[in-house]
């Protein structure tokens, strides 16, 4: 945790950020089963009740007044129950000193306060759940249907909550670097472990173990398969073949939460062909003009547009794509091969604050999420500030039956020589990604280390790993 008057200076702040008064009523998680009640998935705090309370225990709820200026932690001590199975715990007023709290109640008291609240006509100020208990319990206690709880979530609490959390203090930092750190082994362990014969499970395995060795686990389920054209490929059960490339997309969290979340692309034989490197190559010269134009003021659709340009003109100079590049990213033609955004922030979630609404944290007034195509899958376009936290993960994808889709509809044709693209049926695909801070004069990428990027990087890497 941090020192305790972090999470009341936050809780000071986010109070004077919802200006009409009222409570803000903040719930933590509760375990998850997996198969039956008493065998639960390894729990996981709520992240903004983490930001704002520090305390990663289930069964808690956090009341912000703000017309009093009182915070209130709801919650249970350990029965003998839970100290047989679980060992002792610290009192719920013990927890709550530790976060600068002075006034604690027992769970069952938040319906009794929250019922007199709304008899008062008192506004209670909530963010859109997202688990079905949470959505279950919170509809009860307010007594609205569940079905109505997104719509009358806050939007003002939701625009205080991103402006608090959108900007990363020196402290967060530096957690994300150490969650950054345990990402660098990961990677690395997947690098010397690639080779003919393995299998992705194996792979997946060791990373995912690298990560809860050294942190809390892993930031989200990692991606680690040799069909990298699937961009959300979950599946481990490829023994990896000679000639093919394995895309591992993987992070951590540190024990407070905090993520780091990194994409790497390798020869399973440990050298690129000459035509992997080739699409390679063009995918890291979008990382690097991502790097080097990110800067305060700077908008991320800008910058993803620009690493867009850089994809077509690459692939433009292969035969693959034709005319001008600049057209065929403005007609959306490079989304063939990178149907997804340049990147999202990061903080205490992997896609930070996505459960609170992404028109919310990733754009603004001044920028609605666009519906054109090459540009829709953006999900950060907003001006970037200091203190910003931004994964750059430009890719590549040959996906087959996209490809014949976009074929059989005429789609873009002008831009797109498919009968090159299809010779491209069996290649994959290739994603690099690292993770930025916006920084008061441009940018610096996040992690002591940073694992090998290059095409000369990574094969000597892997060769050293095979001796």
């Amino acid at each position: 945790m941090f020192p305790a008057n972090t999470y009341s200076e936050r809780r000071l702040l986010l109070r004077q950020r919802v200006t009409r008064g009222g409570i803000i009523l903040l719930p933590g998680n509760t375990g998850s089963p997996i198969n039956y009640p008493d065998n639960q998935y390894h729990f996981r705090q709520d992240s903004t009740f983490l930001y704002f309370f520090g305390l990663n225990r289930n069964r808690l709820w956090g009341l912000l007044d703000i017309d009093s200026g009182e915070d209130i932690l709801y919650g249970d001590d350990a029965s003998m129950e839970d100290i047989i199975w679980s060992g002792p715990q610290p009192s719920l007023h013990d927890l709550a000193a530790d976060v600068n709290i002075n006034l604690t109640k027992p769970l069952a008291r938040l319906r009794d306060d929250l019922n007199l609240a709304i008899r008062k006509g008192r506004h209670i100020y909530f963010l859109p759940p997202y688990r079905a208990e949470t959505k279950l319990e919170l509809a009860d206690l307010l007594g609205i249907g569940v079905n109505t709880l997104q719509d009358r979530s806050s939007v003002e609490l939701a625009l205080a909550v991103v402006s608090l959390r959108d900007k990363k203090s020196a402290a967060e930092i530096a957690e994300i670097e150490r969650a950054c750190e345990i990402g660098y082994r990961m990677h690395t362990a997947a690098m010397s472990m690639c080779r003919p014969g393995m299998t992705e499970r194996e792979i997946a395995g060791a990373i995912e173990g690298l990560a809860l060795q050294y942190g809390a686990g892993v930031s989200f389920p990692s991606i680690v398969s040799q069909n990298g054209e699937t961009l959300h490929n979950h599946s481990y059960d490829n023994t990896l073949e000679h000639g093919r490339l394995m895309l591992c997309d993987a992070g951590a969290e540190t024990t407070m939460n905090y993520c780091s979340d990194i994409t790497r692309t390798m020869p399973v034989s440990g050298k690129f062909t000459t035509r992997q490197k080739e699409i390679y190559d063009i995918v890291i010269a979008a990382n690097d003009r991502a790097f080097k134009i990110s800067a305060p003021g700077k908008l991320y659709r800008d910058i993803h547009l620009e690493a867009c340009r850089v994809v077509a003109k690459g692939l433009t100079d292969l035969g693959i794509m034709k005319g001008y590049p600049e057209e065929a990213v403005a007609s959306g033609a490079h989304a063939l091969f990178m149907p997804h955004g340049l990147g999202h922030m990061m903080g205490l979630d992997v896609h930070d604050m996505e459960n609170i609404g992404e028109k919310y944290v990733g754009y603004d007034l001044e920028t609605e999420r666009s519906a054109q195509l090459g540009v829709s899958a953006l999900r950060m376009g907003r001006r970037l500030q200091p203190g910003m936290v931004m994964t750059v993960e430009p890719g590549i994808y040959f996906i087959p039956a996209y490809i014949e889709k976009w074929r059989a509809e005429g789609i873009n044709e002008a831009f797109i020589n498919f009968a090159v693209a299809e010779k491209y049926a069996d290649f994959g695909g290739i994603r690099i990604e690292d993770d930025l801070l916006v920084t008061e004069t441009g940018n610096r990428m996040l992690g002591e280390r940073r694992a090998p990027a290059t095409t000369a990087e990574i094969e000597e890497f892997m060769q050293n790993a095979r001796r």
